[in-house]
């Protein structure tokens, strides 16, 4: 794969930020969390040129102006790239990187750099590669000195460009690409349809970058999903099952983080991880309570939400780290004129409201209440021990073939589960009451 090792991009080290506080609210992006990007990204900040702007300029970008005055601290500094705090066109970033001389690379380009060191699943490296080939199949326009006619003693002529080549080599492994995600993905539906066969609710967490979700998932779970205060820690979704009292069984399930202005084609790329979103019975949608920029960011999740089409999934908000609000906030839920929960506050990292939450979580799923009598075959210690970890056991006992005998409160979904298994030598509902 000659192409693909010619294309590699060394690792970011020197770096230096360009960013631009353009007049219309839409087209600007935050600086500080332009800081953290490129924080995540491992790069090291030589300095940081500001510039207004009231619309982009069409070759630079920045303008000519401000472009020399990169120049001057690239080569101040030595470094090896400029990274600029929004989205360029190729001819943008093949212009400056002319001019310059030296890599550049966008906010796009930045945050699939971060996709790429983070990726751990091989879904996961799948989609990255795909959505960094996809966006470099737009900038394969001379941007090596390589991409001369083929040719050569006994090749003269017409011929292919290696630029073609290289082009329909590109193709060919997003084809590929696609194909294994596809298959992937595939695999994934199984699952599942396995879920709502059994019919176990999922509960997704949302979120923006940062806002705490692994940290809450762990807690929630007790998974031990890597996580770290920095945006993108966590790429690959976790599925874990959790038994919620007075609900019964259910599935959580952590995503990647979203972002403002967060790339189309990572959005397709990732299209099958999303659709856990899509496909979940209730969203956790979790907010830095302590973000001054708490209300855009709400927005920007909401907007992702709607274009991998989960906007009518009932959504539960979620504000964390309540313990760095000033004045703190003691963990409470929120209720709206109907009596239903709205709002949660909680501290995943303090651990605070947890309990509180799961609580509300499960008020989402109570229905009713089944007494039932099951006797559970001798062997099956196994079964014995899953019983205790469900409902509520109210009598146990054991006839005289040793066979165990319970009387119990099970939900709807942990009867359904229950009496589907081989073991039970006989199971029947005693009686039916709505849940509190």
């Amino acid at each position: 794969m000659e192409l693909f090792d010619r294309l590699d991009r060394r690792e970011l080290d020197r770096a230096i930020l360009v960013h631009v506080d353009f007049h219309n609210e839409a087209d600007r992006e935050e600086l500080d969390e332009f800081y953290e990007l490129v924080d995540s990204a491992g790069a090291e900040i030589c300095q940081l040129i500001t510039t207004k702007r009231q619309t982009p300029d069409s070759k630079f970008f920045i303008g000519k102006g401000k472009a020399e005055e990169v120049k001057e601290a690239v080569e101040l500094h030595d470094a090896d790239v400029v990274i600029v705090n929004h989205a360029l066109s190729p001819a943008q970033e093949r212009n400056l990187s002319t001019y310059l001389d030296c890599q550049v690379l966008d906010r796009v380009g930045l945050i699939l750099d971060i996709f790429a060191q983070r990726a751990r699943s091989h879904e996961g490296k799948l989609q990255v590669e795909l959505a960094q080939l996809k966006r470099m199949s737009t900038r394969l326009v001379k941007g090596w000195s390589h991409l001369d006619r083929q040719g050569g003693i006994g090749a003269r002529g017409p011929g292919e460009t290696q630029l073609e080549t290289d082009r329909r080599l590109v193709q060919g492994r997003i084809k590929q690409l696609e194909a294994r995600i596809e298959k992937v993905r595939k695999q994934r539906n199984l699952g599942r349809r396995a879920r709502t066969k059994s019919e176990l609710p999922t509960i997704t967490i949302v979120g923006y970058t940062n806002a705490g979700k692994s940290t809450l998932f762990n807690h929630m779970t007790t998974a031990g999903v890597y996580a770290e205060d920095r945006l993108f820690a966590t790429l690959d979704s976790t599925l874990r099952r959790v038994h919620l009292p007075g609900a019964g069984p259910v599935i959580f399930a952590d995503t990647v983080g979203f972002i403002r202005h967060i790339p189309h084609d990572l959005v397709t790329a990732f299209r099958s991880t999303l659709e856990e979103t899509r496909e979940a019975s209730l969203l956790i949608h979790l907010v830095d309570a302590a973000d001054p920029h708490r209300e855009e960011k709400i927005a920007d999740v909401l907007d992702v939400i709607e274009e991998v089409g989960a906007q009518d999934v009932p959504q539960l908000m979620v504000f964390n780290k309540i313990d760095m609000l000033d004045p703190a906030v003691e963990p409470k839920v929120d209720f709206n004129d109907d009596g239903k929960p709205e709002r949660v506050w909680v501290s995943a990292k303090n651990g605070l409201g947890i309990d509180l939450l799961m609580e509300t979580v499960a008020s989402f799923f109570k229905g009713e209440f089944y007494t039932v009598s099951l006797t559970l075959d001798v062997s099956a210690g196994k079964r014995r021990a899953e019983l205790y970890e469900l409902g509520t056991i109210l009598e146990e006992g054991f006839d005289e073939s040793g066979n165990s005998l319970f009387k119990m409160h099970l939900t709807r979904q942990e009867w359904d589960v229950v009496r589907n298994w081989n073991e039970l030598l006989d199971a029947k509902v005693v009686s039916e009451e709505a849940a509190q």
